[in-house]
């Protein structure tokens, strides 16, 4: 199998675990972190067939969106095996798409330079104008509240306590999105990051500003 019918099969088989997600997690979502990853090599090299690869499938073993992590990788591995990627490269694209997720804080950092910039494009990716989105789409999917004004931003907590005890939607982006700049593994992943997460800043001071009444005109 060439490299071309290799990445349409793999898009084919994303299509199948993802096309009905509503949660931010969408086919949309995986395109954005593979144009973003794509990008990021340009930059900081590594091998793209197993980034691009890697990129595609992130998100298909994620046990926020399927029911057996274990049958999702063994799938994965399989299919990897049926498109003819090498056995060395389908161990690697399954262990960096074990090193993405942020997993409270708790995830296994990558070890290769591949793995590294697809979490980086993850990352990205939950950040900035889109990342805001995304936090309400998810947020709205799983019937998290908006905001509690009483809220303290969990600085530790384990993998099944971020997963099980979610905070509100603003909360989130104290307990995660405000931190994954710092997180940024490449120098290019960095650039990208410090401009939206400054945005995501300067919205969270809009939003308190308007849940508190602070910005309006009592006269008008």
């Amino acid at each position: 199998m060439n490299e071309q019918e290799r990445v349409k099969t793999v898009e084919k088989f994303v299509c199948s675990v993802l096309k009905d997600d509503r949660t931010g997690h969408d086919l949309e979502h995986v395109f954005r972190v593979r144009r973003l990853s794509l990008h990021l090599a340009v930059h900081e090299g590594g091998n793209r067939d197993i980034i691009e690869l890697s990129a595609l499938l992130h998100d298909c073993a994620d046990p926020k969106l399927v029911s057996s992590e274990e049958e999702a990788y063994k799938r994965i591995d399989e299919l990897l095996r049926a498109c003819d990627v090498p056995p060395n490269d389908v161990n690697h694209i399954i262990h960096i798409i074990k090193s993405v997720s942020f997993k409270g804080g708790n995830g296994e950092p990558p070890s290769t330079i591949e793995g590294k910039i697809v979490q980086d494009a993850d990352r990205l990716d939950a950040i900035g104008a889109i990342g805001i989105a995304r936090a309400f789409t998810y947020g709205g999917a799983k019937g998290h509240v908006l905001f509690k004004e009483d809220e303290i931003p969990r600085t530790v907590m384990t993998e099944d306590e971020y997963h099980q005890n979610p905070s509100s939607v603003i909360g989130h982006f104290y307990e995660k999105l405000l931190l994954l700049k710092e997180k940024m593994n490449t120098k290019k992943a960095i650039e990208l990051a410090t401009d939206r997460h400054r945005f995501m800043m300067e919205f969270l001071e809009k939003f308190k500003e308007e849940w508190n009444g602070t910005n309006e005109d009592v006269n008008s």
